[in-house]
């Protein structure tokens, strides 16, 4: 039986030597992290239900109008974001 030729495969290996090493921050997240982050998911939640349940009772927060909708999600956003941090 004939014996098939071997292809000259291209080398694309990296040089070890050329990268240059990333500190990586291990470990879990600190406690009160997970505390904050939680509690800006809440805090964002607790106003729209304040909103839509007290709005005329609160005149200040009544005063506001579409504007609590921006205060509510943006804190629930800052919360997500903070998500992304946690280990």
């Amino acid at each position: 039986m004939p014996k098939s030729k071997v292809r000259k495969k291209t080398d694309y290996t990296i040089n070890p030597a050329s990268r240059t090493p990333v500190k990586v921050k291990a470990g879990p997240s600190p406690v009160w992290y997970v505390a904050i982050m939680l509690g800006f998911m809440l805090a964002g939640l607790l106003w729209l239900i304040v909103y839509y349940l007290a709005a005329e009772k609160i005149s200040w927060m009544n005063s506001l109008n579409a504007w609590n909708f921006l205060i509510g999600f943006g804190l629930m956003v800052v919360g997500l974001v903070m998500t992304m941090r946690w280990r």
